[in-house]
Formats: C-alpha cells, structure tokens, sequence
C-alpha cells in the first residue's frame, strides 16, 4: 500500500515560457494603466491598510522589480523555499514590504519612469537567465521559475485591488490570471489535505481537500465551485466567505464544503 507522502498530488507544473510571458503581459497592463493616473486617482485610498493609490502601484513595480534585483545578485548556495511553501512564508515579511513600499512611492514622482525602467530591466535579463538559477528573495532562496509564478500572484491580486480602488478596468492576462488561481488552490490543498472536498475554480483548477471520506467515482459528495477572481479574494483575504455565498458568487454543497475556518490560505 503507498504510503501517506505517497498518495500527495505532485506539485503542478508550470510551463516556464508562458509563465515569463505572462508577468511581462500582465506588468505591462498595469503600466499602460498607471501611466494615466491623475494626481486625484493617485490619492485614492485602498483597501489595503494605509496604502493610497500611489502606494498600491509602487508596490507592484516593487514586486515584478525584485526579479531583476535578484537576477543582479549572486546565486544563494541552495534552495531553501519551494512554490507550494511561498503562499505561507510570505505574512512574516508584510511590515518591512509595506516599508520598503512606502519608500520606493515616496522617492518615486514619475511613476511611468519608474513602471518603464522596471520593464525594461526585466525583459532584459529574463531571457539569458535559466529557470534553475537561484533568487536570493525576501522569503528565501527559490528557483527563477518558481518565482515568476509568484509574481503572477502578485500581480493579479492587486491589479485586481487596483481596479476596485481607482474604479479602473485594467485587464487580466489569461496566462496570469491562470497561475494565480492554480498556486492559490494548491495552497489551499496543502493548508487542509484530504481528499472529502472538491473545490472547483473553472476553468483553471481543480483540486480536493479536508480529511474525511475520499472521492473515487462519481459526483463528489462536498463540492464548492466559484469563479478565479472571486476564489482569489477568498483566498487573499478580500472578501469573506458567508459575503460570496450570499451573493451567489460561490455555491457550495454538502456538510464537509464550508471553507470559511480554512481561509484566507495567502497572508
């Protein structure tokens, strides 16, 4: 009989040249969108502590930039954190990156200066650099790859969060908006293994979770199915679970499918 470790789902794979694609898309959206800012938008609040608009758009530079920063810095000896551990090593940083946030919008005037130098840095290094080289990042030591998918969560996430603040419709590329929604479900997997629950986030995941009786054949007997955004703001703490079910936005059936106490997965 397999054993426990055994019977895990392997890590997802992620196709390491759309995924490239896909943060250069996505970055680029939100530069398009920034860039036409107002001094007034800019000042906008956000849901997101303190943070003004200006802030929120500083951090995502801040967050696709560190790529390149790291690319720029020596290979760490070893890898010390996997993807599937990323969404759980990340809570523990939040003071010094609302910091370093606040200081790179503050000595930032030009936004568009600042979204195109990243840009640009970052389609400049990507290309000779091998999925396997190791980033020093805030988190610790991971692989270029498993990094990029990262910053695919970053970026949809608060593009999302930008659209909701400054009411813009800044759009989300499919390959982004893809890896998001899947390391956001893994996470979720990982956080409550098991195998009583199907969560379903058409058409991008599938995954089971929560100890209990094991699915084989058939309709699963708890089954929760939403849409990506509306699983990413669960998953990331922007909305709650009972708002979602109320407005239809998740429908969950059976005793076992009620993920409130599980969520949100990402600090």
């Amino acid at each position: 009989m397999p054993s426990a470790a055994q019977k895990r789902p392997r890590p997802r794979r992620y196709d390491p040249a759309r995924t490239r694609g896909a943060v250069l898309a996505q970055f680029g959206n939100v530069q398009d969108a920034v860039s036409n800012l107002t001094p007034a938008q800019l000042a906008l609040p956000t849901h997101l502590g303190d943070w003004t608009v200006r802030e929120l758009a500083a951090h995502i530079a801040l967050a696709v930039g560190a790529v390149s920063r790291c690319l720029e810095q020596a290979a760490p000896p070893a890898q010390e954190v996997t993807l599937q551990q990323w969404p759980f090593a990340t809570a523990a940083h939040a003071g010094p990156i609302s910091d370093a946030t606040k200081a790179l919008a503050a000595s930032s005037p030009d936004l568009g200066e600042l979204y195109g130098r990243t840009r640009d840095r970052l389609a400049e290094l990507l290309p000779a650099a091998p999925g396997e080289r190791l980033l020093a990042t805030r988190v610790g030591a991971m692989r270029l790859d498993d990094y990029l998918v990262t910053r695919t969560v970053e970026l949809i996430v608060h593009t999302d969060d930008l659209n909701h603040a400054a009411g813009l419709a800044v759009p989300y590329d499919r390959q982004a908006l893809a890896a998001c929604t899947r390391l956001l479900a893994d996470a979720l997997a990982a956080k409550a293994p098991g195998g009583s629950v199907e969560v379903r986030v058409p058409p991008y995941a599938v995954v089971q979770c929560v100890e209990g009786p094991r699915h084989t054949r058939g309709t699963p007997p708890n089954v929760v199915e939403t849409d990506p955004l509306t699983w990413i703001r669960l998953a990331t703490g922007r909305t709650d679970w009972d708002t979602a079910v109320d407005d239809a936005k998740v429908s969950a059936s059976g005793e076992r499918a009620h993920l409130a106490g599980l969520l949100p997965v990402l600090g």
